[in-house]
């Protein structure tokens, strides 16, 4: 009995290393990938969590809840196969085509995900700076830090750095969006008259509705999140004034307070 299910697991591995070996062979891997992608996006928030102002909290909030899960659960749905469900009233060759490429440049929900990808990925660099303390602590065998994740000395400057980049890359994403589709709303109809279409067709988008509730509702996420990083970043820079200011004048603060 024993060496018969021995027997059977030894079949099981074997036949798993086959399924392996031709996935690399004919190049159909796992469908995760993209899911690792925003798993590994998720942790980077998190680590940056820790290192926050209570304002910075509810930005991660924000763009974890609001516009990452979002886009992965339901706005990826609702653009799929956008280009087929892109239909014109006339069945000359390439015409749909050419027409589709016209209006839609770039896929919005493809430009939403890179908008994503670009605000979140300079958070890395207070998780970098913190790292490289505690890098340099431990090659030294002593403290050289008060606290390495202090929001203070060079923290305070790498945590301004990514707010201000973040902010650039919010507004420089909502006003790309604008310009390339010209306003925020999705239209149920359109007229081409490109080459090859021989003369002006009407093309129709699918679910126009749908699509332009999402977009509100992501351009709203995100100028949510453009007044947070203008709210954290008056707060810090309000709190270094008020820090450098008791450091300067102690004794007049206090007779002023008495």
């Amino acid at each position: 009995m024993d060496g018969s299910r021995t027997g059977c697991r030894a079949g099981m591995i074997t036949l798993r290393q086959e399924e392996t070996a031709l996935s690399l062979q004919t190049g159909i891997l796992p469908s995760f990938e993209p899911v690792m992608s925003w798993m590994f996006l998720r942790d980077l928030l998190s680590g940056v969590n820790k290192y926050s102002t209570g304002i910075g909290r509810i930005w991660l909030a924000v763009v974890f809840i609001f516009r990452l899960l979002v886009y992965m659960v339901a706005a990826e749905h609702v653009w799929k196969d956008e280009q087929k469900e892109f239909e014109c009233n006339i069945r000359q060759p390439g015409c749909e085509n050419v027409c589709f490429d016209y209006y839609f440049p770039v896929s919005q929900v493809r430009l939403w995900a890179l908008q994503l990808i670009m605000v979140s990925t300079p958070s890395l660099l207070v998780v970098l700076h913190v790292a490289y303390c505690e890098g340099r602590e431990k090659r030294h065998r002593k403290k050289l830090y008060v606290s390495p994740g202090t929001m203070d000395g060079g923290l305070w400057y790498t945590y301004l750095i990514s707010l201000i980049v973040k902010t650039g890359f919010e507004i420089g994403f909502l006003v790309l969006f604008y310009k390339l589709y010209d306003g925020f709303s999705v239209p149920y109809l359109v007229k081409c008259d490109l080459k090859p279409c021989p003369n002006t067709v009407d093309c129709f988008i699918s679910k126009p509705t749908e699509k332009t509730i999402f977009i509100l509702f992501l351009v709203s996420t995100s100028c949510l999140c453009v007044i947070l990083n203008f709210m954290e970043l008056s707060f810090l820079v309000l709190k270094c004034l008020i820090k450098c200011c008791l450091q300067k004048y102690p004794k007049s603060l206090k007779v002023l307070s008495v």
